[in-house]
Parts: C-alpha cells; structure tokens; sequence
C-alpha cells in the first residue's frame, strides 16, 4: 500500500531493498514511524505476527490510530476541496485546541481524534515546504475567531509567500502543483517505467484509476472512505506507540519472536546539513544516540537492523553493509535546481546490520 501523505525523508524508494535484507521476521519495529512507507510496503506473503510503531509526532500517532479505529470518519474530514483560507484556520486549530487536544495520547494508548485526523492529513497534502503543525510562528486568533493581524498586534506572523524567496516561511499557500491537491490528489504518484499505460490500484476497490498517458485520475468519496478502510484493515494488528524512540527498542519491547527487523530512520543530524525545521518534533542530535545503540546491538544474532543517514554521517563497523540511493527531488530542488536539497539527495545511506540477510542484488533498480 502507498502511504496517504507525502513525508520529509519517506523512504518509499528503498522499500524492496529493506524487506530482502530483513526477510520475513517475526517482529517488526520501527520508532520513527512518519508516513509507514516501509510498513506499508511489507510484502503481503509475510507472515510475521508482531509489529510496532512509534513516533513522537502527536498528529502522526493520532492520525494512524484514529484511522485504525474510525477511517470513515477520518475519511469524512480529510475530504475537502483545497482551500488556503481554511487551511489557515485549520493550521490556526490544530496548533492550538487540537495539540491540547493530542496531549491525552501518551497517556492513553486507546485515544485518539478522528477530526484532527483528517483535517491533518488534508493539510498536510496542501501545504508545501516545512512548518505544517509544527506550531512555528505565532499562529493565533482572538477570541472571536479572527487572525491576529501581524502589524496591528506586533505579532511575528509571516504573510503568504507571494514574491521573494525567503518571506512566508511560518505560512504557506497550497500548493497547486500535481503533488498538491489535497487528499483527492493522484494517488500515488507513479512513474511509467513498467507499470504499463493504463494500471487499476487493487487496494482501492477499482474505485480509483489511473491513466498514466494522459494523466487522467478519478477519485471520488467513496474511493477515499475505501481507500482508508484498507489502511485500517493493514493496521489493525499494529501497535502505535507515541513518545520517545528509546521505549521500542528495550531487551522487552523486543523479547518477542526468534528474528526481528529494526528500521531506525531518525532525523538527521546536524552534521547531515540539512534543514532543521522540517518536522514538528525536531532533533539535530537524535541520530547520534541511534546510532550508538544500532552499534551496541548489532552483533544480536536475533536483530536486523537498518540505520538510515547521509554519506559521511554515521561510521558504522566493517562488517555493515552499505546500500545507496538518490532520493526524489524535493520542491525546492526540483524548482530551483541549486537549493540544498538538490545534493543531499545523492547522499542518502542505508546501513544494514551484519545478520541483515545479503541477497544478491537485483538485475534492474529503479
């Protein structure tokens, strides 16, 4: 399955390269979660019964719970057209009523927010760039409803970025390219090379098709309800812990099963050089706690593990096998062609633990 939102850092891309080096093991468990790109992924012959998730994103968590419980529901918010003034307001909510809101998740692991859910996962398919929910920047309305006026009230509040690079980094207008459509946007995005012209989604119920020729889609409520039925069905067994990364990975959290694949993709640090306000919960030092345990533990007969990194960011032992990959171009990358983003890309690193299985590579890699 594809995941329903675009992530920073989604490892989409590596999907095969990660289940051949873990195999069918009986535990999953992946701490920082995001959009489930590598979960989701998981080949459908797999039989392995137990698999935990976590993120310290709180609209992350409750996003992936409320779907797991109420998809219909979530389904009903998340379907709205693209609009920026109701993307202000609901941006205006969420970091405000809805993070008080989200503050129950840590302590109730049967919580969730069905409408903070979908107004999430809506916006975070119209935004563009960094900052969705991140609560960066003074994002307020008076009593009454209405937008504190940045010069009236000396609030540090950025306007729509409507001219020069660098002003509205705190708001963002939609984003009104094919990537940016909302929820009903094309779902996924997928390239031409052997998928045929005309490629019917199964998970969507054939509701949904896409006609890669002439770039025709079709989506429709129903599809969408559909479409997060079968994300519901795929997690029903998935536990979603929301908090810190190191409570997943402890010799109990991960007693269960005799193999267990362990995908750590922490954000990278600030060695990395990249953008620091790109998540709601960010870290420029996490990394390297990650990778001082992923050492400590990788020689555990029982444990495949996959640290996630640029080039030069982490030295890991000799005997951890190294996978490159170039990952999609970002917005700015792909619009400006000179921006950071545009090398880092050619930097990205997956280090495979030495009881991750080494199979033989593929004849053809996209």
């Amino acid at each position: 399955m594809k995941a329903p939102f675009v992530w920073f850092g989604g490892k989409s891309k590596v999907v095969p390269e990660v289940w051949r080096a873990f195999g069918d093991v009986d535990n999953y468990v992946e701490p920082f979660a995001g959009s489930l790109a590598v979960l989701l992924g998981r080949p459908a012959h797999h039989s392995g019964r137990a698999e935990t998730v976590n993120d310290k994103d709180k609209y992350v968590c409750n996003f992936w719970r409320a779907n797991a419980a109420a998809p219909d529901e979530v389904a009903h918010y998340a379907d709205w057209p693209v609009n920026e003034t109701d993307l202000t307001a609901r941006h205006i909510w969420l970091v405000n009523q809805g993070r008080e809101s989200l503050a129950k998740l840590e302590g109730d692991p049967d919580y969730y927010d069905a409408k903070i859910a979908g107004w999430w996962v809506w916006g975070i398919n119209c935004w563009i760039g960094s900052g969705w929910c991140s609560g960066n920047g003074k994002w307020t309305a008076d009593a009454g409803g209405n937008v504190i006026d940045a010069e009236r009230d000396g609030v540090k509040r950025q306007r729509p970025h409507l001219g020069d690079a660098g002003k509205g980094v705190h708001r963002k207008l939609p984003h009104l390219g094919d990537a940016g459509k909302g929820v009903n946007r094309q779902r996924p995005h997928l390239s031409s090379a052997g998928q045929g012209v005309k490629r019917q989604l199964p998970f969507l119920g054939g509701a949904f098709s896409v006609n890669q020729g002439a770039n025709n889609t079709k989506f429709d409520s129903d599809s969408l309800r559909a479409y997060m039925r079968q994300l519901a069905d795929r997690l029903r067994r998935v536990r979603v812990c929301c908090g810190d990364w190191a409570r997943i990975v402890t010799l109990g959290a991960l007693s269960y099963g005799a193999t267990v694949g362990i995908f750590l993709d922490p954000p990278y640090s600030a060695e990395a050089d990249r953008d620091g306000s790109l998540y709601a919960e960010e870290d420029l030092s996490i990394a390297h706690e990650v990778r001082e345990w992923a050492i400590a533990n990788g020689e555990n007969p029982r444990y495949r593990i996959a640290l996630c990194g640029y080039e030069g960011e982490h030295v890991m032992p000799g005997d951890w096998r190294i996978h490159e990959w170039k990952a999609s171009a970002s917005y700015q990358s792909s619009t400006s062609g000179n921006g950071k983003n545009s090398g880092n890309r050619h930097r990205e690193r997956i280090w495979f633990s030495p009881h991750c299985l080494n199979p033989e590579p593929m004849l053809f890699q996209v």
